[in-house]
Order: structure tokens, then sequence, then C-alpha cells
């Protein structure tokens, strides 16, 4: 998975008679938090961010911007700023002029009497903000597991913002059906992430379906559907056959070339109506995508929007990358059941197989899961739609949104339950039994949803991530509104108070 250097460095006394006593204690503190880093942020294919330790502590004018040119040539994208000691402010701007100041800063300090790092970051991290450029604050000493995880939360925000700033989004067809909550927003996007789109017409994968798939691989993919599967591929012999399967396979195979040949690093697919009407469902292309497999073995996942919804790609992008590269889930905002309070979450798109188990194996997640033919009524070019429930997990749950032009990320934390199987059977039947559902609990009233949520497809990933999505909207320049009894307790950042 795609990654971009961090930066670690600290400052010190000018005072030659201090910095000699004390550099040696203060690079081995720069040095074990980068192992740290190096040890545990480390994403689910074993790939980890570079960590670039500054050669020296920095005491004076000459040897910051020497640090500071190290990290700009090792290309770091953010820079953690340790503070162990008291320091001279000042020295901070010869550093960030010769790296660049307009990225991801995290301040990190000791808190103990001895060694006053506490004063040292607020006095520089100050100059800092002073000057409009926006950082964070972390306080703690380095064998505290709840500093630990905090560092390590804001360095996954920080990964999320800088790799996907030189990334481009791929939409093959346009926003579906006028949905103009799912159009690209260029200028706010460009902005706040750096991320830019490409809109390519649809016909574009019609012709490497015809002439650029190899037909090998498209059997080897039905016989792997078939050995997973078995009798729980419904063939109806008109809207579910193995022929229409295969043109499913075979448009999963097409978006792969085309994204590989175009440069794109996550797409969205169009589908309704010109695919669904005459070339197939992209129920099974846009699982396939989004999987951690195939039939050739464990891959990373690509992110595809289906209806090609670019907030919807955006956000599930940005948690792909704070996950370490999870799966991501995205779901239409179906049906709310309050006397359950219980939100059915369905849709007849991308719901990845992973959530049918949450196993890195497809055979244990398959266990769970049927093709169904699909409906006829809406997708007249027929081919599969997958079905199961989400297996019970902790989630938070994501969208970006905009109002007049500016980005906001609603985010909420809550779970997927599992609950009887007749009433699984109840609930999903009031919507559509052929299709993907996730029962989710909400931390959130019903009524706090429905005002602010800004459309109709929310996304997803286990686990608790809502503090890593609060660094990152910071980061961004993104309003973060975090549902729930969490967002009474966000403090809002100072730009956001002045």
């Amino acid at each position: 998975m795609r990654t971009t250097p961090i930066g670690i460095i600290m400052l010190n006394d000018e005072r030659e008679h201090v910095y000699t006593q004390n550099n040696e204690e203060n690079m081995r503190v720069v040095n074990q938090w980068a192992e740290l880093i190096k040890d545990k942020v480390v994403n689910i294919d074993d790939t980890k961010p570079e960590v670039v330790v500054g050669s020296e502590i920095i005491t004076n004018i000459r040897n910051a911007q020497k640090v500071g040119e190290e990290l700009s040539r090792a290309n770091c994208k953010q820079i953690i700023m340790c503070y162990n000691v008291w320091n001279f402010p000042f020295l901070v701007w010869p550093l960030l002029n010769s790296v660049g100041s307009n990225m991801p800063i995290l301040s990190l300090s000791n808190n103990n009497g001895e060694f006053p790092g506490n004063v040292g970051l607020l006095a520089t991290d100050g100059a800092l903000r002073q000057a409009g450029i926006k950082t964070h604050r972390i306080v703690g000493e380095i064998d505290s597991k709840k500093t630990k995880q905090n560092v390590f939360d804001w360095i996954r925000a920080a990964q999320a913002v800088t790799t996907i700033k030189n990334e481009v989004y791929g939409c093959y067809g346009g926003h579906s059906m006028g949905m103009e909550t799912g159009y690209f927003h260029l200028t706010p996007t460009l902005k706040s992430l750096g991320t830019t789109s490409r809109q390519i017409d649809q016909l574009w994968l019609l012709e490497a379906m015809k002439k650029d798939i190899d037909e090998r691989e498209v059997n080897n993919g039905l016989k792997w559907f078939s050995k997973l599967l078995s009798n729980k591929i419904k063939f109806d012999g008109k809207m579910l056959t193995p022929e229409t399967l295969k043109t499913q396979i075979r448009l999963y195979l097409a978006m792969e070339l085309v994204n590989k040949d175009k440069g794109f690093d996550f797409c969205g697919l169009k589908g309704q109506r010109e695919l669904t009407e005459y070339v197939c469902l992209g129920d099974v292309p846009e699982m396939l995508m989004n999987d951690p497999y195939d039939w050739r073995g464990p891959k990373e996942s690509t992110v595809c929007a289906t209806e090609a919804d670019a907030y919807a790609a955006v956000t599930m992008q940005l948690l792909k990358y704070i996950t370490g590269g999870l799966p991501t889930l995205f779901m239409d905002v179906r049906l709310y059941h309050p006397d359950k309070g219980i939100w059915d979450f369905c849709n007849s798109g991308n719901h990845s197989s992973y959530y049918a188990a949450l196993s890195m194996k497809p055979e244990e997640n398959f266990k769970h899961i049927t093709f169904h033919p699909a409906l006829e009524f809406y997708f007249k070019a027929g081919g599969a739609s997958v079905e199961f429930n989400a297996a019970p997990t902790p989630m938070t749950f994501a969208r970006l949104g905009l109002w007049n032009e500016k980005l906001y990320m609603v985010i909420i934390y809550g779970e997927s339950v599992k609950l009887p199987e007749d009433e699984q059977r109840e609930i999903n039947a009031q919507t559509n039994p052929t299709w993907p559902h996730v029962h989710a609990k909400l931390e959130s009233e019903f009524e706090e949803f429905l005002q602010v949520f800004p459309c109709n497809h929310i996304i997803a990933v286990p686990g608790d991530r809502v503090r890593i999505l609060n660094y990152l909207c910071e980061i961004a320049g993104i309003t973060p509104i975090i549902l729930g009894s969490k967002g009474k307790k966000r403090m809002p950042a100072v730009w956001e108070r002045i």
C-alpha cells in the first residue's frame, strides 16, 4: 500500500555547555519514537511508512537548515517535532523553511519536571500557530500506552491526507442518475485534499471487455465462485446465468486493466442506467474491486464506489488509509426501525465480501454469501446480486459532504449487530432480501443523524476510528461533525475558535 515518508526531529538549547550534556539523551528519545513508529504503524500488507530521523539535534541555524534539507530530499510529507528539553524556539523557522511548513506537523513532548519539554513545545508550537500554521500537540511519556496510541492515530490521519494528495479518482461514466451529492466537486476537494478526478466514458470498459480480457481468467473466476458458493449461485436461466456472471467478471477485469492503464488510484462505476440495461449489473465487479483477494490470491483492495459516487469514493479512500488498508463498506441509508433502534443499511452495490465474516480468507466469508439473480425491474441486463448480513463488529461510519462549497465530514461511532435469524429475515424482507445488509446501531439519535447527514450513501470501517478522523479533518481543513457522545467531548481546534 502506498505511504509517504515521516520526518522526526528535535530542537535543543543553543548553549554548548547545555547541548553537549543532553544531546545524547535527546537523540535516544528521537530514535526510540522512530523505532516505535516503524514497529507499530504497519499496514495489512506489511508495508509501512519510511521514518526519516534528522541526523542531528538542532542547536543552531546552520544545522537546522541542514536537517530541514535532509528531510526535504527524503520527500518527507509530515513532520514530528519531539520536545524533550527546553529549546530556542526561533530555530524552528530555518528548519521548516528548508523542508516546508505546508504539511501535517505534530508537536510531541514528554511530561516531566526534570526535562521541560512542555515549555519548549508551547513556546515553539505557539510561534507556528501565530503564523497561521495548523499543528497538533500530544504530551505524555513514551512508555504510556495512551500516548503512543494517540501518536499512531495522528500518523494514520496524516498518512491518509498526504497519500491521497497526489492521487487521481477515475470516474467511469459520471455521477449516476443525476445524484449531485455524488458529483466530484473540483475546487473544494483540491483545496482540502489535493486529489483530482478524471472522468472517462464507460465505453472504455466495454471496449476493454471485448478486446483485452483473457477469457481464461474469466473462466478461472467463474470456477472460483462456483467452488466457493456451489448451489448458492441461484442460476435462473434468465437474469443470472453462467454467461451473465462471466460478463460481470469480465467487467471487473476491464476496470482493473483500465485503472492501471490510466493511473487511477481509486474509482467509481456509474452503472445505472447504461451498464445495468445493456451490459450487466455492477455488484460483483464492485465487490471484487473492494475485496482484499480474488481467484488469483491476496491483493490490495481498490476502492470502487457504486453509482460513481465521488465523495463516497474519496471517503472510502481516506478510511482505507487510516485503517492501514482494510476494505471499506459502502451502503445506502435505507430504513430506520425506531422500535429496535436499528438502521438497515443496504443497497445492490459494492459491499466488500470481507464484511461477511471479517476474514482475509475468501472461503470464510463466502460461507455466508449467496448470489441471487439481479432484479429485472431495475437491472435489465442481468447478472448476480450479492447477498449477506454483515458480521457483528464495532464500526466507525463517515461521509464527506458539502455546505455552500465547504467540505465537512459526518463521523459516527456505532456497530454492526447480529440479530436472530428470523428477525434478520423479517427486516431484510422490508427492503430487498437479495441484497447485502448491515444492521447498524449508531451512537446518534435518529433526528440528529437526519438533520446533518449529507446524502443517501454512508461508508464504514471496523473499529473506533473517530479520533483519527478528527485529526484527519483538522489537518485537511475539513469541518468534522461528530455525532453522539464522542461529538460532545470533542474540543474544537484553536483555529475554529478564532
